[in-house]
């Protein structure tokens, strides 16, 4: 690719197996294409912190708190990452975005435009995937130490959420409770009608 790059983002509830699809989306692409694979929470400091102190705590702290943090977080994966790769025309393939805060922030009751107020900054993905999976499903994967986001009750409001972005167009839904090859080619399917518009 020349000039700027494209941006992808998958989202999806956790144990949705997104990691994985986009890990393999980015295998995929390397293929024809310079594709990076990155994450949020990132790599960098903020990233670290979260996912250190905030993730893994025995309770869920402030929704503000919280989506402050995911937020500068944000910022920081664009300048450090997201946007160095797009300036130097690669791919760029982020495993959760700004779609899992208004996700898992509205899912705690927060007011969605006060989330997308303090994300205002975010570059809009070129294209927003969301592997859509059943709640019970994904909870019974979850066989590791769990986050504190990570039951029942908290993943339906998430994918309600979820939904109502794939409702107004700006997430694409794809079906998780497939095979995990059947989502892969439907994934690389929709990601290669959209290259081929570029």
């Amino acid at each position: 690719m020349v000039g700027r790059g494209i941006f992808i983002c998958v989202e999806g509830l956790d144990g949705c197996g997104k990691t994985t699809q986009a890990k393999l989306l980015v295998k995929k692409l390397k293929k024809h294409h310079d594709a990076v694979y990155t994450a949020e929470p990132s790599r960098g400091q903020m990233g670290r912190f979260i996912k250190k102190h905030y993730l893994h705590a025995d309770s869920r702290g402030s929704a503000v708190a919280e989506a402050l943090l995911f937020a500068a977080d944000r910022v920081e994966h664009l300048k450090s990452e997201v946007l160095p790769a797009l300036e130097k025309g690669k791919i760029v393939v982020s495993d959760r975005y700004v779609f899992s805060s208004l996700a898992y922030q509205g899912a705690a009751g927060f007011d969605l435009k006060w989330i997308e107020e303090v994300n205002k900054h975010a570059v809009r993905p070129d294209l927003a995937l969301f592997i859509d999976v059943d709640p019970k499903t994904v909870t019974g994967r979850l066989k590791r130490k769990k986050s504190v986001m990570e039951n029942l009750e908290t993943q339906l409001k998430v994918r309600e959420v979820y939904s109502k972005y794939v409702e107004n167009g700006a997430l694409l839904r794809i079906d998780g409770n497939k095979s995990k090859r059947e989502v892969t080619k439907e994934i690389w399917r929709v990601v290669n009608d959209f290259l081929r518009t570029r």
